[in-house]
């Protein structure tokens, strides 16, 4: 259930569609195109598992959180009497660190899934496809 933009499915197949006519064009068999066309496709995936969002933002509230921690664990006692007696950079730090360490393991717990290759196994070898 994880939330993330992906490009709508009719522009996808379009580039995908022009990118095949270019290499056939350009003396490539159906084999060649498809199998750029996966290479391609995995590029994509891994790119999309490296910059997940929950990374990113996960990595980013531990960083300010550990910061915002240290701050309120060495405050003065004048910067909590000016808090009305409460720690508040101890208490946004934790907050911090804990929503950083939920969406590090809700990555961890649930990744973004593999795109399955789908070509034929004859694709892979370099033999021609079933049909011809």
């Amino acid at each position: 259930m994880s939330e993330q933009f992906e490009p709508s499915e009719s522009a996808e197949s379009a580039e995908r569609a022009e990118a095949a006519e270019r290499l056939r064009h350009a003396g490539y068999s159906e084999a060649d195109v498809q199998r750029e066309v996966t290479e391609l496709e995995e590029k994509s995936a891994t790119a999309a598992r490296i910059f997940d969002l929950r990374r990113i933002i996960g990595g980013l509230f531990v960083v300010y959180g550990v910061i915002v921690t240290i701050a309120g664990i060495t405050a003065s006692d004048a910067e909590i009497d000016k808090a009305q007696g409460i720690n508040i950079n101890l208490w946004t730090g934790l907050a911090m660190l804990a929503l950083g360490i939920f969406f590090l393991a809700w990555l961890k717990l649930r990744p973004t899934a593999p795109v399955a290759p789908t070509l034929p196994p004859e694709a892979l070898e370099g033999k021609p496809p079933r049909g011809e």
